[in-house]
C-alpha cells in the first residue's frame, strides 16, 4: 500500500513533466558538439540550433567540445542536470563506433542518454587533391593499386566515420591507403586543401564548396543514389560494388532521467524544423537528407548501426589513438 506522502509526492513528479513542457524553453538551451567546428557535425547542428532559436525565442548555443572522440563531451552532457538545457549531438562515431573500439569507454549511451531525434543522414564522398592524377573512381582504383601504399587519406580522427567509411572502401574494393587522423574535420581539410594528404572519404558538406572551386575533386558517392547536388558524380554502387553504400548521420540526445514531456517536446519541435520545405530544400543543396521520426524511431537506427560498424571495427581491428 502506498502511503498518502508517498503518493501524493508521485502525483506531484508526475505533474512536473507537462508543466516543465509547457515552459521549456525558458532560457537558452546548449547543443554540445563533440568535435571540432568545420565538419559536417558543426554545419548542421549550427543550422538547426539557428531555427530552433527562432521558434523558440531562446537562443540555442553550440558548444564544440572535442577530444577523446567525442568521450569528453559525452562524459561532460551525461553529469549535467536532466532538465533539456544542455543537449549534445550523437553521432555515428561516438554512438556506433566507440562502444566497439574502446575497451573502457568513459560513458554508456544506453544507460545515460536517452535518443530525442534524427537531425539529418549525410551522404559520404571520397575525394582527391587536383594534383592527384585520377579522375574517376576506376582511375583512382587503378592508381592506388599501381601505387601501394603511397596514398595517404585524412579523416576527422581514429573511429570517425570518415576513418570507418574508408576502411570499409578498402576491404570492399581491395587497395591500399595510409590513414593519417586529425582533430577533426577542418584540421584535415587543411592539409588536404595543402596536399599533405592525396585523398579522403568524408561527408560532403565541408566537401562541396571546395569541389565547386575547383580546390578538391569528388569522384564517387558513398548514397545509394546519385545526390542533386553532384548529378555527374557516380555512387560507388554503380561504379562496380552494388550494395555498397555509407553515410554519416546526426541525431540529438539528452541525459537520462530529461522528462518525458520535454523529450517530446524536442522530438516534436524539432520534426518541425526538419520539415519545413525551405530547409529540406536548404539540407539537400547541401547534400543530406533531413530526418525525421519519433524517439524510439531514433533508438532502434542507433543499435542497427552499432552492430553493422561494430563489425567493421572488429575486422579492420581499429584502435583509439
Amino acid at each position: 500500500m502506498i502511503r498518502p506522502v508517498a503518493a501524493a509526492l508521485v502525483a506531484a513528479i508526475v505533474s512536473i513533466s507537462p508543466l516543465a513542457a509547457q515552459t521549456y524553453p525558458a532560457k537558452p538551451v546548449t547543443l554540445v558538439v563533440p568535435f571540432a567546428p568545420g565538419g559536417s557535425s558543426d554545419v548542421i547542428s549550427r543550422f538547426v540550433g539557428q531555427k530552433l532559436t527562432e521558434m523558440w525565442k531562446q537562443s540555442v548555443i553550440v558548444d564544440n567540445k572535442a577530444g577523446g572522440g567525442g568521450q569528453i563531451a559525452m562524459q561532460a552532457v551525461a553529469r549535467t542536470a536532466p532538465d533539456g538545457y544542455t543537449l549534445i549531438l550523437g553521432h555515428i562515431g561516438t554512438l556506433a563506433v566507440n562502444p566497439t573500439m574502446f575497451e573502457k569507454l568513459s560513458y554508456d549511451y544506453k544507460k545515460e542518454f536517452l535518443p530525442v531525434a534524427m537531425l539529418a543522414i549525410v551522404p559520404s564522398a571520397i575525394a582527391v587533391t587536383p594534383g592527384l592524377p585520377p579522375k574517376t573512381l576506376k582511375e583512382f582504383l587503378d592508381y592506388a593499386r599501381a601505387n601501394p601504399g603511397k596514398l595517404n587519406y585524412g579523416s576527422a580522427g581514429n573511429g570517425s566515420a570518415g576513418h570507418l567509411a574508408m576502411e570499409y572502401f578498402k576491404d570492399t574494393v581491395k587497395i591500399e591507403a595510409q590513414h593519417v587522423p586529425y582533430k577533426g574535420t577542418g584540421p584535415m581539410l587543411t592539409d588536404l586543401l595543402s596536399g599533405q594528404t592525396q585523398v579522403t572519404y568524408n561527408g560532403v558538406l565541408p566537401l562541396v564548396p571546395h569541389a565547386k572551386s575547383g580546390k578538391l575533386r569528388i569522384i564517387a558517392v558513398g548514397s545509394t543514389k546519385r545526390l542533386p547536388i553532384l548529378p555527374d558524380v557516380p555512387t560507388i554502387a554503380e561504379s562496380g560494388f552494388p550494395g555498397f553504400e555509407t553515410s554519416q548521420w546526426y541525431g540529438v540526445l539528452a541525459p537520462a532521467g530529461t522528462p518525458r514531456a520535454i523529450i517530446e517536446k524536442l522530438n516534436a519541435d524539432i520534426n518541425k524544423v526538419l520539415a519545413d520545405p525551405e530547409i529540406q530544400k536548404r539540407l539537400a543543396d547541401d547534400g543530406a537528407v533531413a530526418g525525421s521520426g519519433s524517439p524510439e524511431d531514433f533508438g532502434t537506427y542507433i543499435d542497427a548501426e552499432e552492430k553493422r560498424w561494430g563489425a567493421v571495427v572488429k575486422k579492420a581491428g581499429i584502435k583509439p589513438d
